[in-house]
């Protein structure tokens, strides 16, 4: 049986597949009918992950908005919410950012020993679970794995483009959703959907193709993939 979630990275990007704009201010991107998609995937989800740009930078609420989708959730015995979780190699966050104070929603954040104990004690009692995961970058199949052992078994990712590459690298994300929009950003530096180091052309990661549809009038469309390299490895 698998130790870790069934694991989805949900991305909106550009016809020339950016995130953002090189500026990287959370440029608007989605349409209303993705939003609403999004709130959906949510809802369905038992947490939503995050990387740490992400989550310095913009503090994400990480909440479902929709009345009735909340609702939806209680009727099947769930929270409000799903879990909120960051992974973020120092993990100063805003203690009045909306993925501390959005709520209500259990907290979970991954960091490494560059975190200081001071601040992993602030954020405890600020209400967040603080679990150190390594010295220079977070071990995310071990993070995946207290996830899993936490009751998560569907896992929701937002990116940004580095955490996305390092799941994808790993072998440990089941399937992958693209929102393009008709919309070209182009700069160098601007994020992409998985940015990280790189692979040469005979390392790349293989996708097969779920699903295409037109989502909305905007011209934007939806792209369905699952992993063919998927290797995430069963533990007993």
């Amino acid at each position: 049986m698998s130790r870790y979630p069934f694991v989805y990275i949900n991305v909106a990007v550009t016809a020339d597949g950016k995130m953002d704009t090189f500026e990287r201010n959370g440029a608007s991107i989605s349409s209303v009918v993705d939003k609403a998609r999004v709130q959906m995937m949510r809802a369905d989800s038992d947490a939503v992950m995050v990387g740490g740009h992400t989550l310095l930078k913009e503090s994400p609420k990480l909440t479902v908005k929709n009345a009735q989708l909340i609702e939806d959730r209680k009727a099947r015995g769930l929270t409000d919410n799903p879990i909120k979780v960051g992974v973020v190699t120092q993990a100063d966050l805003k203690l009045d950012g909306d993925f501390m104070k959005a709520g209500p929603a259990r907290k979970i954040i991954f960091t490494t020993s560059q975190t200081s104990a001071e601040q992993v004690k602030i954020l405890s009692e600020y209400g967040a679970e603080v679990f150190m995961l390594g010295e220079k970058r977070v071990n995310l199949p071990q993070a995946l794995e207290i996830l899993h052992d936490l009751g998560v078994r569907r896992l929701m990712v937002e990116g940004g483009g580095s955490l996305n590459f390092e799941l994808l690298q790993a072998g440990l994300v089941n399937e992958l959703f693209i929102y393009q929009s008709p919309k070209i950003f182009g700069g160098q530096n601007a994020p992409t959907l998985a940015d990280g180091a790189g692979l040469s052309e005979s390392s790349a990661m293989r996708l097969d193709l779920v699903d295409v549809q037109k989502l909305d009038e905007d011209g934007g469309i939806l792209i369905h993939y699952r992993l063919i390299n998927h290797i995430t490895k069963e533990k007993q």
